[in-house]
């Protein structure tokens, strides 16, 4: 077969180009265009069918939906991210930074559906089978029936899933893989995109779970074309510090559940286990009340969690600093600005600095009134209440916008021995909550004026 000449292609957004240069021409993103080669026929035997299966013209009141079945992974915070479980015919696409634990998770998770006398393969393209007998002995996992097939090939690794046809599969990693009828080398935009969408194909067809393990790349997003984000079912990513022993698997795509859903898990000596008061994580123990702490209420999925801001509040010696760990950086000078035109409260001469204790990241403006009291906390030296927690919107106008499941955050922070709530008045609750006192505020001016009080 004679190849064509080779152009370059984003890994970000998939534009091509003639020659290489610096910025992507389709997204404006730097530094993303590789080389690719471009077949000049249509190889034999390659299918351009729906991923989906092709089927009869009906109108869409004639189709009669079923709720889907899921098959629990046995792992309590996995099948929470996934929505219940597996689904048959789904594809999985779970990607995180090297030796984060993707592979030691769904290591667990076969093992767990194995012992349940359900037929799992694990393909591993990275490591060898003596390789993986090794991460399951010192996991001390009992592995019973598991099936492993070391190979990259995809027209092979198709081959032996026709014929096993196994409940659930793990590809260990979509980037290693290779196929026959292309030319260009393993990890290639090409072949990511062919293997992806053969791989998809086949669960469509059989109902066998697939799950692709996928690379990120250093700005921790998934290497390879954006089409696969697409062909896929749900989109799982791995964050935390490899330093840290707490992990977190957060969903961004999820055609069979809810999306911004997160588990937790903490690494062990036997794999990752799963957190059952996450909110424990992100609280820091204080002896006593500090200045420049305040404990809010994020919502993440169907989950509520507490979580401390910290505030740093200091004279600065030359341009003031605004820096930020876990939250927009750019929000923070919009809320100072805010802090002052309707609050009086100036920080133009001061460094700030502000953090999500835990590692974790928070992108929802609800945590914008935790953050002006933590700041007005540490300017003036005075601590909060120490059963005290705070959410809500922060509008350029100075008014306190209410944030979504209210009800439910308070009673997340009533359950977990918080006295004290400052929420915007659209949250204030119809009935109190027991345990709880709310104080319902609609300006910003009248939350640092409730701080006086304290």
């Amino acid at each position: 077969m004679a190849k064509a000449k080779s152009p370059y292609s984003c890994t970000e957004c998939g534009a091509s180009a003639s020659k290489w240069q610096g910025q992507c021409p389709g997204c404006g993103v730097w530094n993303t265009l590789v080389e690719t080669v471009m077949e000049s026929a249509t190889p034999a035997g390659r299918s351009f069918s729906s991923l989906a299966g092709a089927s009869a013209l009906q109108t869409l009141a004639d189709i009669k939906p079923r709720a889907e079945p899921r098959q629990p992974t046995g792992v309590e915070e996995f099948d929470r991210v996934l929505g219940g479980g597996l689904v048959a015919g789904g594809v999985v696409l779970i990607g995180g930074d090297p030796g984060i634990g993707k592979s030691t998770l769904l290591l667990q998770s076969l093992a767990i559906l194995a012992q349940a006398r359900h037929k799992v393969l694990y393909i591993s393209g990275e490591e060898s089978g003596e390789q993986v007998a090794l991460r399951a002995q010192r996991l001390q996992l009992d592995v019973g029936t598991m099936q492993l097939l070391a190979e990259i090939n995809l027209e092979k690794i198709l081959t032996v899933l026709s014929a096993e046809r196994p409940a659930v599969a793990v590809i260990d990693s979509i980037q290693t893989l290779w196929s026959d009828a292309l030319q260009s080398a393993p990890g290639s935009v090409a072949q990511v995109r062919e293997c992806s969408a053969q791989l998809t194909r086949f669960a469509k067809q059989s109902g066998t779970c697939v799950i692709l393990v996928g690379h990120v790349t250093k700005d921790g997003s998934l290497a390879g074309p954006r089409v696969l984000e697409h062909i896929v079912d749900t989109v799982l990513y791995f964050e935390g510090d490899t330093n840290s022993s707490f992990r977190l698997v957060r969903a961004f795509k999820n055609r069979f559940g809810a999306v911004n859903e997160i588990g937790v898990f903490a690494m062990t000596e036997r794999g990752l286990r799963g957190v059952s008061n996450p909110s424990a994580l992100f609280l820091s123990q204080h002896a006593v009340d500090v200045a420049g702490s305040c404990v809010m209420v994020t919502q993440e999925g169907t989950r509520p969690l507490l979580v401390e801001i910290q505030a740093l509040v200091d004279s600065a010696h030359s341009n003031p600093r605004r820096l930020t760990v876990g939250l927009e950086q750019n929000r923070l000078a919009m809320l100072l600005a805010v802090l002052h035109r309707h609050a009086g409260v100036v920080c133009a001469d001061q460094d700030v600095f502000v953090n999500a204790v835990g590692g974790v990241k928070i992108a929802e403006p609800a945590a914008d009134l935790a953050v002006l009291l933590a700041i007005v906390s540490s300017l003036r030296n005075k601590p909060l209440p120490g059963k005290l927690v705070a959410f809500g919107e922060i509008g350029l106008a100075g008014e306190i916008r209410p944030a979504p499941r209210g009800q439910e955050r308070l009673k997340e922070a009533a359950k977990l021995g918080f006295t004290h709530a400052v929420v915007p008045k659209a949250n204030a609750p119809k009935a109190p909550i027991k345990g709880i006192e709310v104080i319902a505020l609609d300006r910003v001016e009248q939350a640092i004026e409730q701080m006086r009080a304290w």
